[in-house]
């Protein structure tokens, strides 16, 4: 990898690492709860369209989650940070969320994806949003650009009741990590 994209990789890792979004803007939070329905209404199209039973799933399940992070592994230590919301399906209720991920592993590369959680237990979802911890082992090569880079991993089960799809937008990362990462509460948005 030539010797610029290293430090643009660097530049763009620095502030994720820490937790600052540079690319951050003063919005309202009904502008911002907002931006976030659409992009799960963006994320549960595309998911459909890859994986058509996914919607009948999410549909009959008790409720679901959808989420948009970017992940920037750099050398020993990885972090993402990014936002999403929850849906009781038989209540209607929203629930906005942020999250947080850091880890220690061999990596270079940053990763734009979204994860949709599918709950068919009410304990389940109450445990996600109320606790959302999960602890992974992460082993992962990717490597896609624009439009014609998306890619699906179909559904995984995480845990008993909860389900995972998880679509990658773009990015180029080669890492082998252990991973923790926080779901919470957007105290700011609910």
């Amino acid at each position: 990898m030539p010797r610029w994209s290293r430090l643009v990789l660097i530049l763009i890792a620095v502030p994720f690492l820490t937790g600052i979004n540079p690319f951050s803007n003063k919005r309202t939070p009904e502008q911002e709860r907002q931006d976030i329905r659409q992009m799960r209404t963006d994320v549960l199209t595309k998911l459909y369209r890859y994986a058509p039973a996914a919607e009948d799933r999410i549909k009959r399940a008790t409720g679901y989650a959808v989420f948009s992070n970017v992940g920037v592994n750099l050398l020993l230590v990885s972090s993402g940070n990014g936002f999403g919301i929850a849906q009781n399906n038989e209540t209607g209720k929203e629930v906005f969320m942020k999250v947080l991920s850091a880890g220690v592993g061999l990596g270079y590369g940053v990763k734009d994806f979204r994860a949709v959680f599918v709950f068919e237990s009410q304990a389940a979802l109450d445990r996600f949003i109320n606790d959302g911890w999960q602890a992974t082992a992460q082993t992962d090569a990717a490597a896609k650009r624009g439009a014609s880079g998306e890619a699906i991993s179909y559904e995984m089960e995480l845990a008993p009741d909860v389900k995972l799809y998880q679509l990658t937008e773009n990015g180029l990362a080669l890492q082998a990590t252990l991973q923790g990462t926080k779901y919470y509460l957007d105290k700011d948005l609910n």
